[in-house]
C-alpha cells in the first residue's frame, strides 16, 4: 500500500530557495469542464444572473426612457415639432434655443440658488431634528415610548393633503399660548372669552401692551416681511413655516427619518455610552461626540433624501408659501416657476422663433418641449449630487432597517 502511494505522489522534478517544480498527473480538460458547467448549480447561476441584469435593464430603461427623450426634444429645432421632418426620435437640426431661453429669460440661476439654499437649509436642519429623536427613540427608556413611536410612524401614512386646511390656517394665524395677542393688545382669551369683555378698565389696560410692530422683515428681499396682527403672525410670505416644521420634526417625510434613524442607533453597542458616563461625558457630549462620528454615513443618507424631497416638492411650496413668489418673482422656486409656464409665459424669443416657423406651429404646442426641457434642467443636481454622494447613500440603507 505504501509503494502504490509512493508511485501516485507527485515527483519534485527542480527545488531550490525560491522554485519547486513538481510534475503530477492532471485531470482532462474536457473532464474538468463537464463538472465546472455542466451541472445543477452553474445552470441555476447562470439563470438567476439572467433574470437579475434583465430586471435591471428593463427598470433603467424606464427611469431613462423619459429622461433621454425630453433631452433629444430639448435639442431639436422648431420645425421638427411640427412634423416637418416626420416623427424622427433624434434631432435633425440641433438647435439650443429652448436652453437659451431657459438660461437667459427664465431666470433659471435665480430659481436655482433659491430652491438649492432653502432645500439645503431645510435638510440640514431636519437631519439633526431627527438625529436627537431618533437617539432617544433608541436608547432611552420611558413610559409611552413605544405608543409615541407609533403615532410617529402613523404620519407617513397620513396624506399630507388632508392636513393643509389646517396648516395654512396655522400659519396664517400663527401664535404661541396667545403671546402675540396679547402683545398686540388683543387681551388673553380663553375657550372664545376674552377678559377684556370684563370691563372698559380692563379693555383699555390690555389696548395700552400693543408693543409688537405691524411687520418686520426677516430676509434680505423686501418681500420677507412678516405681518403681525391681533390674531397671530402671517407667516406665509416667507419661508418660514418649511422652517418651523422641519425643527418640530413634523415635515414631510419626518416619520421615515426618524424610522431610520432609530435603526441605525439600535445598533450602536451601548458599551460605548456607558464608557463615555464614565468618562464623566454628558447625555449631550456623548451624543455629539462618540454617537455622531459614528453616524456620518446615515446622516448623509438622511440629509439626501430630506434635500432631494424638498427640491422637488410641489405641495408646502404651492400652498404655504405660494405668495413669496407672487409677491418678488425673483424669490421663486423651480418648481413654482416650472408650475407658472404656460402658452402666454413662454420667452419671447421663444414666441419668435414660433411666429417664424410658421406652418401650423402654435405656441401651446412648443411650450410642451420647453416645460420638458425645465425639468430635465431642475432634475440633473440631483442626478449630479447622487453621483458623488451614492456611496454613503448605498452605506447608509445597509446599516438602517430597509436592507433588512
Amino acid at each position: 500500500m505504501n509503494t502504490q502511494n509512493a508511485e501516485n505522489r507527485p515527483a519534485v522534478k527542480k527545488d531550490t530557495k525560491k522554485k519547486i517544480r513538481v510534475d503530477f498527473d492532471r485531470t482532462p480538460l474536457k473532464q474538468r469542464l463537464k463538472e465546472k458547467y455542466l451541472t445543477f448549480n452553474f445552470a441555476k447561476k447562470v439563470a438567476v444572473n439572467i433574470f437579475r441584469y434583465v430586471l435591471m435593464i428593463g427598470i433603467a430603461y424606464v427611469i431613462l426612457r423619459p429622461l433621454l427623450f425630453w433631452f433629444l426634444d430639448s435639442i431639436k429645432s422648431a420645425v421638427e415639432f411640427n412634423g416637418g421632418y416626420g416623427d424622427m426620435i433624434l434631432p435633425q437640426n440641433v438647435s439650443f434655443a429652448l436652453y437659451r431661453a431657459i438660461f437667459t429669460e427664465a431666470k433659471f440661476f435665480e430659481a436655482l440658488g433659491n430652491t438649492f439654499m432653502l432645500s439645503l437649509t431645510v435638510a440640514l436642519l431636519q437631519m439633526l431634528v431627527c438625529c436627537l429623536i431618533g437617539y432617544g427613540f433608541a436608547k432611552f427608556k420611558f413610559r409611552g415610548r413605544n405608543l409615541i413611536f407609533l403615532l410617529v410612524m402613523l404620519t407617513m401614512i397620513i396624506p399630507h393633503q388632508t392636513l393643509r386646511a389646517s396648516m395654512d390656517q396655522q400659519f396664517r394665524n400663527f401664535d404661541i399660548l396667545g403671546i402675540v395677542r396679547l402683545f398686540k393688545g388683543g387681551g388673553i382669551e380663553f375657550f372664545g372669552w376674552n377678559v377684556k369683555s370684563i370691563g372698559p378698565g380692563v379693555a383699555e389696560f390690555f389696548e395700552n401692551l400693543n408693543l409688537l410692530p405691524d411687520q418686520i422683515q426677516v430676509g434680505l428681499n423686501a418681500s420677507s416681511v412678516i405681518e403681525i396682527r391681533e390674531s397671530g403672525l402671517l407667516l406665509t410670505n416667507t419661508y418660514l413655516p418649511l422652517m418651523i416644521m422641519s425643527v418640530t420634526g413634523l415635515a414631510f417625510k419626518n416619520g421615515l427619518y426618524i424610522f431610520l434613524l432609530r435603526q441605525f442607533f439600535r445598533g450602536i453597542p451601548d458599551e460605548l455610552e456607558e464608557s463615555a458616563y464614565m468618562d464623566g461625558c454628558g447625555t449631550f457630549r456623548t451624543f455629539f461626540q462618540v454617537i455622531l462620528p459614528l453616524s456620518i454615513p446615515m446622516m448623509v443618507t438622511v440629509f439626501l433624501f430630506a434635500f432631494c424631497w424638498q427640491w422637488t416638492d410641489n405641495f408646502y411650496v404651492r400652498y404655504l408659501v405660494n405668495s413669496v413668489a407672487d409677491i418678488d418673482p425673483t424669490s421663486r422656486q423651480l418648481s413654482q416657476a416650472y408650475n407658472q409656464i404656460t402658452g402666454n409665459s413662454l420667452p419671447n424669443s421663444l414666441q419668435v422663433i414660433v411666429s417664424q416657423t410658421g406652418k401650423g406651429l402654435s405656441v401651446d404646442a412648443y411650450t410642451i418641449p420647453y416645460k420638458t426641457t425645465f425639468a430635465l434642467m431642475t432634475v440633473a443636481p440631483l442626478v449630479i449630487l447622487y453621483a458623488f454622494c451614492q456611496n454613503f447613500l448605498v452605506q447608509g440603507i445597509e446599516h438602517s432597517g430597509i436592507a433588512n
